[in-house]
């Protein structure tokens, strides 16, 4: 512990906690087969998130506090509900699940093997899917 850490607030240690969570801006339809095509490589999770919507944001924050996988475990993409709703609809067509906001979906072999929707999304659900 440096000198200036006892000058950090709770908020800025709390932060420096937080791992990082490697987002790929999900933001053309087209992403979606290449989705399709990595997961066959290593599982992909999708995601969806309303920025206007306060408990999309609780569960974003929330899913960032607890993501603790290793970087190259799984990939992940981040999908703007309001910038981009043609492709929410786009992915419950191709991935056979229903559209939720928030909404995190897990893609495996091409499929979706794992949905979830408000507080049921939680990062540690993600290590089932990882070898």
């Amino acid at each position: 512990m440096g000198f200036f850490d006892k000058f950090k607030s709770g908020r800025d240690i709390a932060k420096e906690e937080i791992k990082s969570v490697p987002w790929n801006q999900l933001t053309e339809i087209a992403t979606l087969e290449e989705i399709a095509e990595v997961s066959h490589q290593q599982p992909v999770a999708i995601l969806k998130h309303s920025t206007s919507c306060g408990i999309s944001r609780m569960v974003l924050r929330q899913f960032e506090k607890e993501y603790d996988l290793d970087e190259g475990r799984m990939k992940l993409y981040f999908l703007d509900l309001l910038s981009h709703r043609d492709i929410s609809s786009k992915i419950a067509s191709k991935f056979n699940v229903p559209h939720e906001s928030p909404q995190l979906i897990i893609i495996k072999d091409g499929k979706a093997v794992y949905d979830a929707s408000h507080s049921e999304i939680n990062a540690g659900s993600l290590n089932k899917f990882v070898a």
